[in-house]
């Protein structure tokens, strides 16, 4: 029958003759043979099984020896012996190699044969010590998924005793850690999968029957997920065992994990790292749950370190697996507590950023109600990040727009995420978050490092460096040898126009201009830095003009060499060419401004006047009729008499501790405490009298005004600016003390500009204190910023400058066409002047996001503006110059109406948006709408250059080469940065 067998698997008959055959051969298995013929029997169906060419020979083996084994179990008991099992498991058979599967199934087939027989259980005994031999040489997934199965099926082959049952299971985890997929097709990869479940099977089965064995097997499982060898990469395929571990569990391992001292920080990051990958494993439950424990069990130990460098090396990763459906949930599980977590900076934030839209756009296009469901998750986590970092349009504005018809999370909803899901961190400016910066700008433009919470001085210097005639100015002055914070100004300009970095960091000047009231690393208001700013360079200039004026009389009769010498360090700041006379000093010539307050008895006619200077207006916002029921406003009362001052002081020291402020306030109605501390102007005398009480009649016989203003959808800084214009009735309580009636009489109040800053300053006051709280909050209403304002402007040498009583406002400069402030014109009063309307270009835009003062973020719009305006709208600066205050009445267009109409015309790229490190380029579209865009984000502090201006420079000098029309840099400064490019470069 052997040779029949044999004969037939080698002919050339067809198959289906061929199965007949075979089925004949195998009911003649019992049909009674001899010891011999039964060993030539299984011999030949042993060699069928293990070396048959093609399935079909296989396949005939298989059959004939199930058949004659069962009908000759005696004879296959002999057959299949000790000694046949063990040379096939260490030295295969003829070809085939011990590490072949086909070697197990045929061992299983056997033990299937001979379960009832005696020698079975030596064939246990051998088997479980081949097992663990086995899983100790690392077999290859389908030979050890094949192990696993056959040990599944004969459980008393598994490794007996605690001792060799563990050290079975460690074994079997470290063979997973070395499993690799063989292909990258579907089927293949299927394959794998169920492979690998296959042998985590067995690892639960062994877990579940030794309960002992699984505390240690895990132990095994996180000593190699946390060892730092480079040279070896556990499998993803561990991932498959967390689903057997019972969550009941989590609490005791991860504590016992994060308290372990002899688990160091970088073991846990490396295991924490891989144990995040596992999110790529398919089918694998509970792994979010896991890594969400270790993280949550992390920060309560306060490792945020591991926590910090985890997240921004695997948040992208994470991100990516919401493309894959069978990954999805728990990915987006851990993507959300990362991201929420992470709340110290926006970095791990905006790793993800660029990719959103794509993802997004795909879900919408899956049209599946699991992918909506999911973009309605990741929509409502989006929103809670941009919430938690605004302050950054450039980056979100294309998120908005893609998820704009998805529901967005009220407020409420969105602070109550972000409390339930911070960690603490000790450091808002830890290493890793300022290592990672972006490559060199496209704008060519470089950037300021937030050294923790620096942000408002980012901001502020951002917009300095780009008023160009005032950087032209500051980079043009001899400062050899002077160690001023004007030197450390002209070193951070000159740093930033020619570094090679993509973001500098002004750690020098930061120390030197911070106020002493700061705390470092806590966050402040700019407008309030800004102003201690000029006042310092202010301040400074004044002094060395008055040592130099004392030395230079006290040396007349000192060497030639000492008086130049002299000369040098005194004249440091008188090089600067620019108009008026040299004794201004460079903050005067650039932002000084003068201001004109009138106070009319509205008795005797009698006029008190005084002139003022300032370097910012503080334009506060028209108070709405709710403010109609609301207390008078905390301030003293007291008479004003004529020797008195508009909410200024002069530039005496200021009061450690206080704010200096150099701006003049109207606030109207709410007490503006964002910009707190004495009031300093370039004045020559000191002034303590106090009329702040005259604000509360603002609000009440403003009203009229007030309402038309609040009761239109976007106010324009044009509004703002008419209501702080605007004459005020001093009555009531706020009556003025005239002197020639020597009693308290009702007056009018008007202040007018008498002479004009190069560059204009506007501080919108948006922080107001709420009476009925005690609280401070932010005005978060738009407000539409012209790209050019008309400055009225009454000139001393104009003739309307005797015009008694004052001007009222009658010319319309707002963009609503509405002479509000005509309204609060006095029945007896002259007839209404027109001042000279001076036009001004909008330079810069400070930014502030956020809710609240002591809080959020500052960021910058800006471009180059010069005297004669940027290429493309000079034509409409000086057009809008031209045209008479009686023809915008007629025609009820302001000028931010026209610009708005001709922004078609703006250059592509002529605006620049300064956040920190980042500089992108943006549009004036961008700038006008991004309170809209983004509510927390509201315009604080605006630049305007003046137009037709003859302070700017001439680029054609002959001082040397300009670069980009600015002069060049004194040798010493230009080594500095030379050298430092060369350092950066290397």
């Amino acid at each position: 029958m052997d040779k029949i067998l044999e004969g037939l698997v080698s002919s050339s008959h067809p198959l289906p003759l061929k199965r007949v055959i075979v089925r004949r051969v195998v009911e003649s298995a019992e049909t009674p043979l001899s010891q011999a013929q039964c060993r030539a029997m299984f011999a030949l169906s042993t060699r069928l099984v293990l070396q048959g060419p093609d399935p079909f020979q296989r396949q005939v083996g298989r059959q004939v020896l199930e058949a004659y084994g069962r009908y000759h179990r005696a004879e296959f008991e002999a057959f299949f012996n000790r000694g046949l099992v063990l040379g096939l498991l260490q030295r295969g058979y003829g070809e085939l190699s011990n590490r072949d599967p086909a070697i197990l199934d045929y061992i299983q087939a056997g033990l299937r044969l001979i379960m009832s027989c005696p020698s079975v259980l030596e064939l246990f005994e051998l088997l479980q010590v081949e097992a663990l031999r086995l899983v100790c040489e690392r077999p290859a997934p389908p030979l050890c998924a094949r192990l696993c199965q056959l040990l599944g099926d004969f459980p008393q082959c598994l490794p007996r005793g605690r001792k060799l049952s563990l050290a079975f299971c460690q074994q079997l985890v470290r063979s997973i850690a070395h499993f690799q997929s063989q292909g990258s097709r579907e089927a293949e990869l299927r394959l794998y999968v169920s492979q690998v479940t296959q042998v985590s099977g067995l690892l639960r089965s062994v877990w579940k029957a030794e309960p002992d064995t699984l505390l240690p097997s895990l132990q095994e499982l996180f000593a190699v997920i946390s060892a730092a060898d480079t040279s070896f990469e556990p499998s993803v395929a561990l991932a498959s065992l967390v689903q057997h571990i019972p969550l009941q569990m989590i609490t005791v391992l991860i504590r016992s994990l994060t308290t372990d001292p002899n688990v160091k920080d970088a073991s846990m990051t490396q295991a924490l790292c891989r144990m995040i990958d596992w999110l790529s494993w398919p089918l694998a439950q509970h792994v979010e749950t896991w890594v969400i424990a270790l993280l949550k069990g992390l920060a309560a130990v306060q490792k945020f370190t591991i926590l910090i460098d985890v997240t921004l090396l695997k948040i992208e990763l994470v991100f990516n697996r919401l493309w894959f459906p069978l990954v999805r949930p728990g990915a987006l599980a851990v993507l959300s507590h990362m991201l929420l977590s992470f709340q110290h900076s926006p970095e791990a934030f905006h790793l993800i950023v660029p990719h959103v839209v794509s993802l997004v756009h795909s879900f919408k296009r899956d049209g599946l109600p699991s992918s909506t469901a999911f973009l309605m998750q990741l929509t409502e986590l989006i929103h809670c990040m941009m919430y938690h970092y605004s302050g950054f349009p450039e980056l979100y504005e294309p998120i908005l727009e893609a998820v704009k018809d998805m529901p967005k999370p009220t407020e409420e909803k969105i602070k109550l995420i972000l409390s339930q899901s911070a960690w603490t961190s000790q450091s808002s400016s830890l290493p890793s978050c300022l290592s990672r910066l972006p490559g060199k700008s496209e704008t060519g433009k470089t950037g300021l490092i937030n050294l923790g919470n620096t942000c408002y001085m980012n901001s502020v210097i951002q917009a300095l460096f780009m008023a160009t005639d005032f950087r032209r100015h500051v980079l043009s002055l001899n400062l050899n040898g002077c160690n001023s914070l004007m030197r450390k100004l002209q070193h951070l300009f000159a740093f930033l126009a020619h570094t090679q970095r993509e973001a500098y960091a002004p750690r020098i000047f930061f120390e030197a201009s911070r106020p002493p009231w700061f705390t470092p690393r806590s966050q402040q208001d700019c407008s309030e830095y800004l102003r201690f700013l000029l006042d310092r360079l202010h301040e400074e200039e004044r002094t060395l003009k008055a040592l130099s004026s004392a030395k230079t009389s006290e040396s007349i009769m000192n060497e030639e060499s000492q008086t130049q010498e002299a000369d040098q360090k005194a004249q440091v700041f008188a090089e600067a060419p620019c108009m008026g006379s040299e004794e201004r000093t460079l903050i005067e010539k650039m932002f000084g401004g003068k201001l004109k307050t009138t106070i009319c008895c509205l008795n005797c006619k009698s006029m008190s006047q005084k002139e003022e200077a300032f370097t910012d207006l503080s334009l506060a916002f028209c108070p709405p009729t709710s403010l109609e029921n609301i207390g008078p406003k905390c301030v003293e009362r007291s008479e004003v008499k004529d020797d008195y001052m508009v909410q200024t002081n002069t530039l005496a020291t200021s009061p450690a501790g206080e704010t200096p402020l150099n701006n003049l306030e109207v606030n109207g109605g709410c007490d503006t405490i964002m910009n707190e501390g004495n009031t300093k102007y370039f004045s020559t005398e000191p002034n303590s009298e106090n009329t702040a009480n005259s604000e509360l009649n603002k609000v009440q016989d403003n009203r009229d005004m007030s309402q038309k203003l609040v009761g239109k959808n976007t106010l324009s800084v044009t509004d703002l600016l008419n209501y702080f214009l605007a004459p005020e009735i001093l009555s009531g309580d706020n009556k003025y003390y005239c002197e020639k009636c020597a009693s308290l009489q009702n007056a009018e109040k008007t202040m007018q500009i008498i002479e004009e800053p190069e560059y204009l300053i506007l501080t919108l006051l948006r922080f107001s204190y709420d009476p009925k709280c005690h609280v401070r909050r932010k005005i978060l209403d738009n407000v539409s910023l012209p790209l050019v304002l008309e400055l009225p402007v009454k000139t001393a040498t104009s003739p309307l400058a005797v015009v008694s009583g004052g001007w009222s406002v009658g010319v319309e400069i707002s963009d609503i066409g509405e002479n509000l402030a005509k309204k609060l014109k006095p029945s007896g009063a002259d007839e209404v002047t027109c001042p000279q309307l001076v036009p001004y270009m909008l330079s810069s835009v400070v930014v502030h996001s956020g809710v609240s003062s002591e809080s959020g973020h500052y960021y910058s719009y800006a471009r180059n503006v010069t005297g004669s305006g940027p290429s493309g709208l000079c034509h409409q600066s000086t057009a809008l110059s031209l045209v008479s205050p009686q023809d915008k009445l007629l025609t009820e267009e302001g000028p931010c109406t026209v610009v708005e109409n001709d922004l078609d015309t703006e250059m592509p790229r002529e605006w620049f948006l300064f956040n920190d490190s980042r500089v992108t380029f943006t549009s004036f579209q961008s700038v006008q709408k991004i309170t809209s865009r983004f509510p927390k984000d509201t315009a604080y502090v605006l630049f305007y250059k003046k137009q037709n201006s003859t302070c700017g420079f001439n680029t054609n000098s002959a001082n040397g080469l300009w670069v980009n029309g600015d002069p060049p840099l004194q040798k010493d400064l230009m080594d500095a940065i030379t050298k430092d490019n060369k350092l950066y470069l290397q």
